[in-house]
């Protein structure tokens, strides 16, 4: 860091007991009469309800107010809690220059407004000091979280979720909840990459982490707004804006070492699947549904052409036959990926099963529908022959990956 955005002092914490696990760190810039009760009020909580060792981290990011003095007078007097101060503003920048510090292995952060319940502070990390996850944030925006606040906020926040995800293919619920825990050496690898020392310092975070392919575990909390809360929406969504745009060029012409952060900091690789387990199922069932619907039209032309001349039973019978080793051969090479001749044989026999099956199926429709009424309508009778081919359509997926998944090539 520069000298302008530097701690002017260290952390400075009284240390009575073992190594911490968890560092929280409460940003702060002139909060000093929200601090004292808030860092009270953390501290009973980790006393009493965290089974690790802990410290809590007071980043006083530029207060002109007694700030300072509060913090201080609160690390003199509570085990475990420390004090950072930095000349220049930004919560980023104070996030980032607590984190860099800490020697605990899971570093968190909360709003000094304790709007989040705390509550959720344990299963937030517990997830990252069992190496399940890499970073954790709390979500107000799950089916399950409780959230008392504004209409205004509700509209901003949800909108701006959602240009996260237009923008930049965000696929974590809440960007904004100052409610965030990761595990220090991630932080270590992602932090000089975040450029934003603002309040898109979050939101770049997490849109580096999720395109290194680290895993982000999601809490559901309950939150209450802060009607006191000092945050210029105004400013802060023109910020967002140009913070999405910089990063969204970034991320467009590949100006961040991606590829290296995955190799870094990603998960390996799972292991080869046994063969029971299905591989590429979502493919698969479009491309199979493509082709079922090709084959489905194909079909029914066969049947309206040559209905006349052959009559209803017979014109199914070929019209299926010969659709259905069309079909049987689409789908071995473009569904399985299977090229090549060999099975070629037991494939089609296999597909001719389906094929036998789903004669059964559309003749005995048939044979129904004609037993009910002597001379249905057309469209009686082709929707119901459509009907019988969609229930012969799934069976025929299920018939062919099973005989076809092992044999790709």
């Amino acid at each position: 860091m520069t000298g302008s955005t530097s701690p002017r002092a260290g952390v400075q914490t009284r240390s009575t007991g073992p190594t911490a696990v968890l560092d929280v760190v409460v940003p702060v810039h002139n909060e000093e009469t929200d601090l004292e009760p808030c860092v009270r009020r953390l501290h009973a909580h980790l006393s009493g309800h965290f089974p690790y060792p802990f410290q809590i981290t007071i980043a006083d990011n530029a207060s002109v107010d007694d700030t300072l003095k509060v913090a201080e007078a609160l690390a003199a007097e509570l085990p475990g809690v420390g004090v950072l101060h930095l000349d220049a503003k930004g919560r980023g920048r104070a996030l980032r220059a607590a984190w860099s510090a800490s020697s605990a292995p899971v570093l968190a952060y909360m709003d000094v407004d304790l709007s989040t319940d705390l509550a959720a502070l344990l299963p937030l990390v517990a997830p990252l000091i069992s190496g399940h996850s890499d970073l954790a944030i709390g979500t107000r925006l799950a089916r399950t979280s409780r959230v008392v606040r504004g209409a205004k906020r509700e509209v901003i926040s949800r909108a701006y979720n959602l240009l996260l995800r237009g923008t930049l293919a965000a696929r974590f619920s809440d960007a904004q909840c100052g409610f965030k825990a990761i595990r220090a050496d991630v932080a270590e690898g992602l932090l000089p990459l975040v450029r934003d020392t603002g309040w898109f310092f979050d939101t770049e975070l997490l849109v580096l982490a999720q395109r290194a392919g680290l895993r982000i575990h999601e809490v559901p909390v309950d939150w209450v707004d802060d009607p006191d809360s000092r945050v210029d929406i105004v400013a802060t969504a023109l910020a967002d804006l140009r913070g999405i745009g910089r990063l969204g060029r970034a991320l467009a012409t590949g100006a961040l070492p991606l590829t290296e952060l995955r190799d870094q900091l990603g998960r390996a690789p799972l292991t080869p699947p046994p063969a029971q387990v299905p591989v590429g199922l979502p493919r698969q069932l479009a491309r199979f549904a493509a082709i079922g619907v090709a084959s489905t039209c194909a079909y029914l032309l066969l049947f309206v052409a040559t209905r006349g001349a052959l009559g209803a039973q017979a014109a199914n019978l070929l019209a299926l036959l010969v659709t259905a080793v069309a079909n049987t051969a689409a789908n071995r090479r473009l569904t399985f990926g299977i090229a090549g001749r060999r099975h070629a044989g037991r494939h089609h026999l296999q597909g001719l099963l389906a094929f036998g099956l789903g004669l059964a199926l559309t003749s005995g429709s048939l044979a129904v529908l004609h037993a009910v009424s002597a001379v249905p309508a057309r469209p009686v009778e082709l929707a119901v022959l459509v009907a019988a081919n969609l229930a012969a359509t799934v069976l025929r997926f299920v018939l062919l990956r099973l005989a076809m998944h092992h044999h790709r090539t």
